[in-house]
C-alpha cells in the first residue's frame, strides 16, 4: 500500500538529497540532521522506490543522480552502524566514496528516473549547500521541481556567539537561499517556524507556508527490549545523563560547575555524569574541567561515539535526563527521552516547552542553584519526578515513519503554483 499520496491521481517524483549523509559516511555516530536525511531515506526506500531518484552534491561541485542500488547498500550499512555499532570494518564509508566518486563519471545523470507529467518535488533535508544557491536554482529549473527544503534553526543568527567564526555569515546566506528559492519549508517545531517567517516576509514571499512536523523518536523503536532501571536500587550508582554535542550553546559548563560543588558537599555519595557525545567547538573550559578538575575525576564519565542502542540503555538507567542548552531548534534528546519514559530536568525555552509539555522540570540555563537542588531531588523519587515518569509513559511521540508521513502528506496535497522554475534575482 502507498503511503505518500498524490495530485490529480498522480503521485508526486520526489528527489531526494544524499549529500549531507555522503559526507558524514565516516562518522561514527549521527548528528540529528544526520538522522533526519537517514530516516527519510529509509521511509523512501520502503514506501516509495518506484517514484524517487537520489541525488547528491559532490565537494568539487558535479552535481547527479546516484545509482540506485548502491545507494540501497550505503543506506543500509550507514543505519546498521549508527543503530547498533555494527563493526562494518569500515563498508559504508567505502560506500559513500564510491558514491560520490560516480558522481565524477561522464553521464552521471544517466540513472535518473524522468518524472513525465508527474509533480516533481525536489527535498534538501539538510544545510549542507544552501550557500550555493545556483547549484539549488539549477536543480530545480532542471527536474521543472518545486523546492522543499528543511530548515533545522536559526541558531548562527540567533547565538552567534556560540558558533564558529564564519557560522553566521554563512547561515545568513542558507536562510536568503530558502527565502528566495523555497516553494514551502519543513521545520522541526514552531519556535523555528517562528524565527523564519520574518526573513520570508523581508524576501516578499510571506505567501511560502512553513510547516512544523516533529522529528520522530528513534531510541524507542529499537529492536531489542531494554529494561527498565528506573529503581535507584538497579544501578550501582545514580547518574544522569546530558546527551548532545560538547559545545558552549549545551551549557554543558554549568552541569560541570555543579557537579563540582556536588562532590565537594557529598563526596562519595555524589551522583554519577554521563556525558554522550562528540566534542564539537566554544568548549575549552568544559573540555579543561573534564580532564583537568580532580573533583569530577570518577565521577562524570564522557562517551563520544556511542551507537544508538547503549545511549538508549543509559537512558532507561538514569534518574533524568539534563538539557541545560541555551537555544535549540527541537531538542530531540528531550523528545527520545520522554519516550522512552525517562524523566528529564531541562532549560524554560520555548521549545523544550513545545516538545515536553508540562512533563518535565523546566529551569532557567543560568541558575545553578536551582539546578543543583532538583538534581539532588532526583537522586531520589520525589512526587515531580514519579509525576513524569506516568505522564512520559502516557505522553506519544511520533516515530520516524510516523514524521515522514506527516511531511511528505503536507507537501504533496498542497497547491504550488504552476511555474516549475524560480530564477535568482
Amino acid at each position: 500500500m502507498n503511503a505518500i499520496g498524490g495530485r490529480d491521481g498522480l503521485p508526486p517524483f520526489l528527489t531526494l538529497d544524499l549529500s549531507r549523509l555522503l559526507s558524514r559516511a565516516g562518522a561514527a555516530v549521527p548528528t540529528g540532521i544526520d538522522r533526519v536525511e537517514l530516516a527519510y531515506a529509509e521511509y523512501l526506500l520502503a514506501h516509495a522506490p518506484q517514484r524517487t531518484e537520489f541525488v547528491a552534491l559532490h565537494p568539487l561541485g558535479r552535481f547527479g543522480t546516484l545509482p540506485h542500488a548502491a545507494t540501497v547498500r550505503f543506506v543500509d550499512a550507514l543505519a546498521a552502524r549508527w543503530d547498533r555499532g555494527a563493526a562494518d570494518e569500515g563498508t559504508a564509508a567505502r560506500l559513500g566514496r564510491r558514491l560520490l566518486h560516480g558522481l565524477m563519471l561522464p553521464r552521471a545523470d544517466r540513472g535518473m528516473i524522468q518524472p513525465g507529467s508527474r509533480d516533481a518535488i525536489y527535498l534538501l533535508l539538510s544545510h549542507h549547500h544552501l550557500t550555493r544557491p545556483a547549484v539549488v536554482a539549477d536543480t530545480i529549473a532542471r527536474r521543472r521541481a518545486v523546492f522543499v527544503p528543511m530548515v533545522h534553526d536559526l541558531i548562527p543568527l540567533q547565538f552567534p556567539e556560540y558558533c564558529r567564526e564564519q557560522e553566521a555569515a554563512k547561515h545568513a546566506a542558507r536562510i536568503d537561499t530558502v527565502s528566495r528559492l523555497a516553494d514551502a519549508v519543513l521545520v522541526p517545531s514552531e519556535a523555528v517556524r517562528q524565527s523564519l517567517l520574518p526573513h520570508l516576509l523581508r524576501a516578499g514571499r510571506a505567501h511560502v507556508p512553513v510547516w512544523p512536523v516533529p522529528h520522530g523518536v528513534h531510541l524507542r523503536a529499537l529492536p531489542q527490549p531494554l529494561p527498565d532501571t528506573r529503581d535507584p536500587a538497579a544501578a550501582p550508582h545514580p547518574y544522569f545523563v546530558c546527551l548532545g554535542t560538547i559545545e558552549g550553546r549545551k551549557n554543558h559548563l554549568l552541569l560541570l560547575t555543579v557537579w563540582r560543588r556536588l562532590v565537594q558537599e557529598q563526596g562519595e555519595r555524589a551522583p554519577h555524569l554521563v556525558l554522550i557525545g562528540k566534542r564539537g567547538w566554544k568548549n575549552e573550559q568544559v573540555l579543561d574541567l573534564l580532564g583537568r578538575c580532580p573533583s569530577l575525576q570518577g565521577v562524570v564519565t564522557e562517551h563520544n561515539a556511542l551507537p544508538d542502542q547503549e545511549v538508549a540503555r543509559l537512558l532507561k538507567g538514569a534518574r533524568a535526563l539534563l538539557f541545560p542548552s541555551f537555544g535549540e531548534g527541537y531538542g530531540l534528546p528531550l523528545a527520545e527521552a520522554l519516550s522512552l519514559g525517562v524523566p528529564a530536568i531541562c532549560s524554560d525555552i520555548p521549545v523544550f516547552r513545545e516538545v515536553g509539555g508540562d512533563g518535565p522540570v523546566y529551569l532557567d540555563p543560568l541558575d545553578g542553584t536551582g539546578w543543583m537542588r532538583a538534581i539532588t531531588e532526583f537522586v531520589g523519587n520525589p512526587p515531580s519526578r514519579q509525576r513524569q515518569c506516568t505522564q512520559t509513559a502516557a505522553r506519544a511521540y511520533p516515530s520516524w515513519s510516523d514524521s515522514v508521513r506527516a511531511a511528505l502528506s503536507r507537501l504533496t496535497w498542497h497547491p504550488y503554483p504552476s511555474s516549475r522554475h524560480r530564477q535568482l534575482p
